[in-house]
């Protein structure tokens, strides 16, 4: 069956495709925007990269180097993206330390991130229903005695814009619930020079693009920084990767049109901007 709908997918002419001939800019970061992009050609799009962040290692392993020596602390370890397990398991494998350390801690991820942890050390303990810091302050309010629990909280150091609201809400929320917090930065989130972004930047104030796609605040805050003014941008639809990016884009001063339901994968983003673009079809008269 899986067989047939892909060949299906393959073989339909690009007409057809429901992002047929639009230009789609990806602002994720590249370990990121190539899963994007994939979604996007196969509904027809035309993905045209610029990665507004990057992801890197740290400089100062200090306090992550101190966390993991006293990992045995922590009852929890609550993990809010790829990057930050990537990073947390390069830096154990760099002190060889064994994963073994961890059999008392108990390792929550969000969404299909849950793979990569599954894959670092071959299990998980807690996927939350909801994909996002709130899903897992619901799930942990269920714990019973969770008041009396450690949890560390890997995190990016924000470098060169402002700290998008997500971390801090959700070490504020574990706080509430009584929990024992430790925020560690893991590895470092940074600005992209715009200077290499010509043809890019041209593109998107020419009107020449279709739907920026945003799949994180971050992203956001560079891009804002990289333009000029609004009018930079206000010919393109603005699309966000689930109700928090959208909140947050708003909060920013963007009009955000399309937003994902299905914020636990990107097929479920492009699946979004299709739909938009569906719904702008006029429907033949019967």
């Amino acid at each position: 069956m899986l067989a047939n709908v892909i060949a299906s997918n393959l073989l339909t002419p690009s007409s057809k495709l429901p992002l047929y001939g639009k230009k789609i800019l990806v602002t994720a970061p590249r370990n990121y925007a190539s899963r994007l992009s994939e979604q996007i050609i196969k509904k027809g799009g035309l993905p045209v990269l610029m990665p507004t962040i990057e992801t890197c290692f740290l400089s100062n392993y200090i306090e992550l180097d101190i966390a993991l020596k006293n990992i045995h602390q922590f009852n929890w370890i609550v993990f809010t993206s790829r990057n930050g397990i990537i990073a947390f398991f390069h830096r154990l494998n760099e002190l060889s330390i064994p994963i073994s350390v961890l059999q008392n801690c108990q390792l929550c991820a969000l969404g299909k991130d849950s793979e990569s942890l599954l894959s670092a050390c071959g299990r998980v303990d807690l996927i939350p229903t909801k994909p996002s810091p709130a899903g897992v302050i619901a799930e942990f309010s269920q714990i019973p005695q969770i008041h009396q629990q450690t949890v560390l909280v890997p995190a990016p150091d924000v470098v060169g814009i402002p700290e998008p609201d997500v971390i801090p809400n959700l070490i504020a929320d574990l706080d509430k619930l009584g929990m024992k917090v430790t925020r560690v930065p893991t590895y470092i989130t940074q600005c992209v020079d715009k200077s290499i972004y010509a043809v890019e930047l041209s593109l998107l104030q020419q009107g020449l693009i279709d739907v920026i796609a945003f799949s994180s605040t971050a992203e956001i805050e560079s891009f804002l920084q990289m333009c000029n003014s609004k009018s930079d941008y206000e010919g393109s639809i603005i699309a966000c990767f689930g109700p928090y990016t959208a909140a947050n884009a708003q909060k920013l001063g963007l009009n955000v049109s399309v937003v994902s339901k299905d914020y636990s994968s990107f097929e479920g983003f492009t699946e979004a901007m299709a739909n938009f673009f569906r719904q702008q079809t006029p429907q033949p008269s019967l």
